[in-house]
């Protein structure tokens, strides 16, 4: 087997999808898939690029295979700070600034922190400085004994909900940081839930306050470097936490409402 023919049968393996499946989403018959899984035929790039798309590959991935056929990388990945992104980066942190009083934070694929908003310094206030120093891992901060935990009043339930969120996240991207990160996570106290949760969402109890997560990934990306970043954001979860956020940012002078 080729390397190219290992990594798409792997996918397909990830994906659940048979090679019939998959031959009819994409268009190629399934004895040319199994030619080339098996490397009895070498793929085109139009053909890489054609069934890493109905397999819905991560871009980083599709680079990955494109140089084992053989092809240049089709995706550029550009640095952070680099000039390309400055003006997406840009909007983002305004995205950031915009929903404050209420935490959002910007971060890459390992959920290490690009960006984060003034909210956020509710959840950073008490935790160990070796959390806070860069690169700052949030999901590390959030359930570290030394971090946000013990202030969050249903670390079962959120831990059980970080954990298998990273078990999805490590499924569909086959990213072995993320499965190393989660068998950190596993590690540290909290306990797990193993019921149905209540509610119409899992919520985030935290020093007395309810929250919710959104997260805010870009639509149409063509960098890996931007397909990779992701917004995560918090509401409040009922109106009794969202009149304590206004009345703090009334206190503090800012918003729409100061002069």
């Amino acid at each position: 087997m080729s390397e190219v023919g290992r990594m798409l049968r792997g996918w397909r393996d990830t994906r659940r999808m048979s090679q019939l499946d998959l031959s009819g989403r994409s268009g190629v018959s399934t004895r040319h898939l199994s030619f080339v899984e098996t490397g009895r035929s070498r793929p085109t790039r139009r053909m890489l690029l054609r069934l890493a798309e109905e397999l819905d590959v991560p871009l980083r991935a599709r680079n990955e295979l494109l140089l084992a056929g053989g092809f240049a990388p089709a995706y550029p990945e550009s640095e952070l700070d680099g000039p390309p992104l400055a003006d997406v980066l840009a909007a983002l942190r305004t995205v950031l600034a915009g929903h404050a009083p209420h935490p959002a934070v910007l971060v890459d694929r390992h959920w290490t922190m690009v960006d984060a908003n003034d909210g956020v310094a509710r959840f950073t206030a008490g935790c160990a400085p070796e959390l806070l120093t860069p690169p700052v891992n949030v999901l590390r901060l959030a359930l570290h004994p030394a971090g946000m935990a013990p202030r969050i009043g249903n670390l079962a339930e959120w831990r059980t909900h970080v954990l298998h969120r990273l078990d999805r996240q490590a499924a569909a991207t086959g990213d072995p940081v993320l499965r190393d990160l989660r068998a950190e996570l596993a590690g540290y106290p909290g306990g797990e839930v193993t019921a149905e949760p209540d509610g119409l969402v899992v919520p985030l109890r935290f020093d007395g306050l309810n929250f919710f997560s959104i997260t805010s990934v870009l639509g149409t990306p063509r960098d890996v470097t931007l397909s990779e970043l992701a917004i995560e954001a918090f509401l409040p979860a009922d109106a009794a936490t969202a009149a304590a956020l206004r009345r703090e940012m009334a206190g503090s002078g800012h918003g729409p409402w100061a002069r």
